[in-house]
């Protein structure tokens, strides 16, 4: 019997089918036959933003909180080239979303008809698939496809163009899976021979380390488990990059923190002394290596991911494991057995021995509270409540990284690899829809908090008690530490000038405001946000001059850390100028 329905009434019906809880978009011209569709359609909740940037980056802290795919649907043209940040972010740390974005009619693509965009073109090479998608025929089985792309393999982003006109044309709707051709399979289970070599050079190993990142995250709740697992098999310590804090509890006495440009003396000396280093979801980025010739020089290295393109891609190693974290750690843990290691006694000694340096100790405030010391009260404060956080990017985003201990996966949303302002919250929004019971926390600079800030509103409308507690330095903090240390302290358009009265701004959008002025009022300001079951704005003043420590200078190796009261000035400036 034949279902004809149109091509919006195809892609509503698809999205439930896929279990689409939450669209994160905004309307506009090229998709209104889909938002009439949505008007009387109470199995999917619209999520209305106010920047289609907002709709990605909600779409991203969901998808990342939840485990589950976000759903984004925007306009033909701004509404598509507004969401491409989101869909950038997406791609480089991995997240699994479905951009559906409108076009204009089949018949006027390529004329510069209004509202146009080449969104296949500007999109190709900031998402993981994408599709314009010609014949309504063809939506059911694309979308489910899109789907599986999104979520299985390395996440990431899949884009599909939908011409206005085939959202209004009419096909046969498929009972049950669409008939189609399964063409992307990726390898999920690793090598016997891989695995066998791999448990052989870790049991012989005398001073290992396990390199662990976001995929371990992505390959979902039961990675982190058996990562635990296989750390008290092996004794191994453990260090991760920005994007897989949380995949190891940062209470355990194995945990070295985090490593990289910011990371800890003992994670950053570890990974350079180590024999044998297993990475385990990582992808070498260069805020982790820091100087290529001298990164790790003298160990054997395993890498374990799912997407083979990223083994040998940025550092040389001796056995890549192409496979799911999930189930290679499976395979790892089940194939050492009850065999006993190497005696790390010695190493751990040594490692005891960079601890000691107390690398993320901080000066104590003259007249200021120490942002370090903001997080840190704002960790003691809340770590009972399990709380989701969420940052901006900058200064306050390493501080959240290094002072705010994540126990477990999904609790740690952050833009890594693009580094996007405004990031944090439009993902805190996301990340409250898909957790409507958890303490949500977006740790905010003054300067990126106000990229997005239009987002208060779609708190507002959907009465989510989102916190944002932001660390006001009144500067644009890491562009001023750098300008700082390798531009002889010219502060080129790093002050923040003309700064909004944040407790007013708040009021405005019906949030409560909290000033925190000084060190006698945090833990009580801390409090009072915690208290307030509505969403709160906290302006936390912190000190304007702080910079963030440790700190590897651009151009040096994990030997060369510069830490709190080491003589910075100048150092490194010509190879800074490189990548800032």
């Amino acid at each position: 019997m034949s279902d004809m329905r149109s091509g919006a009434a195809i892609l509503v019906e698809s999205l439930v089918r896929q279990g689409v809880e939450f669209v994160f978009g905004y309307p506009g011209g090229a998709v209104l036959p889909i938002y009439d569709e949505l008007f009387s359609d109470t199995r999917i909740r619209h999520i209305l933003v106010r920047h289609e940037a907002g709709a990605a980056h909600a779409a991203e802290g969901y998808a990342r909180s939840t485990g589950k795919p976000g759903v984004v649907l925007v306009t033909s043209g701004p509404g598509a080239t507004n969401a491409i940040t989101g869909i950038a972010d997406a791609y480089l740390d991995s997240i699994p979303l479905v951009v559906i974005t409108g076009q204009v009619p089949t018949n006027l693509i390529g004329t510069d008809a209004f509202q146009e965009a080449d969104t296949i073109g500007l999109t190709r090479h900031c998402s993981k698939h994408n599709y314009l998608v010609k014949d309504p025929a063809d939506l059911a089985a694309t979308l489910e496809e899109a789907f599986e792309i999104a979520t299985t393999g390395r996440p990431g982003p899949v884009v599909v163009d939908i011409p206005k006109n085939v959202q209004i044309a009419s096909a046969d709707m498929p009972n049950g899976k669409a008939k189609r051709k399964k063409r992307y399979q990726p390898r999920t289970v690793g090598a016997a021979d891989e695995i066998a070599e791999a448990i052989d050079m870790i049991a012989k190993a005398k001073a290992p380390i396990l390199y662990t990142g976001g995929g371990i995250i992505n390959a979902g709740p039961h990675a982190s488990q058996l990562l635990r697992q296989f750390q008290r098999k092996t004794g191994a310590p453990v260090t991760s990059t920005l994007m897989g804090l949380g995949a190891f509890p940062a209470d355990h006495p194995e945990w070295l923190g985090m490593l990289g440009m910011h990371g800890t003396f003992e994670a950053n000396m570890a990974m350079n002394q180590c024999d044998v280093m297993i990475c385990i979801g990582a992808r070498f980025d260069d805020r982790v290596t820091g100087r290529l010739d001298a990164f790790s020089p003298d160990s054997k290295k395993i890498h374990v991911d799912i997407d083979r393109a990223q083994i040998n891609k940025v550092v040389p190693v001796d056995l890549g494991i192409v496979g799911d974290c999930a189930t290679v750690l499976e395979q790892l843990v089940s194939a050492w057995g009850e065999r006993r290691g190497q005696d790390l006694s010695e190493w751990k000694a040594r490692i005891r021995g960079w601890k000691a340096r107390d690398s993320l100790a901080y000066p104590a405030g003259k007249d200021a509270i120490m942002p370090q010391r903001a997080v840190e009260r704002l960790f003691e404060l809340t770590k009972d409540r399990d709380p989701i956080i969420s940052t901006e990017v900058g200064q306050h985003q390493m501080w959240a990284a290094q002072y705010f201990g994540f126990m477990g996966p999904n609790k740690w949303l952050t833009s890594g690899g693009l580094g996007t302002m405004g990031y944090g919250l439009p993902a805190a929004i996301g990340a409250q829809l898909g957790n409507p019971d958890a303490l949500v926390i977006d740790i905010a600079g003054e300067a990126s908090i106000q990229m997005n800030i239009q987002e208060l509103g779609t708190a507002s409308q959907f009465r989510l008690p989102v916190k944002v507690f932001i660390l006001n330095n009144e500067y644009m903090g890491m562009v001023r530490q750098w300008q700082e240390l390798t531009y002889e302290s010219r502060y080129s358009n790093s002050y923040s000038d003309s700064l909004p009265d944040f407790v007013k701004l708040a009021e405005s959008y019906g949030w409560k405001g909290i000033r925190i002025t000084s060190d006698d009022e945090l833990d009580a300001g801390i409090q009072a946000m915690l208290d307030h079951d509505g969403p709160v704005i906290v302006d936390c003043q912190v000190s304007k001059e702080a910079n963030c420590y440790p700190m590897i200078p651009s151009g040096a190796a994990h030997t060369e850390m510069l830490m709190h009261g080491d003589e910075v000035y100048g150092i490194m400036a010509d190879e800074a100028k490189a990548l800032v």
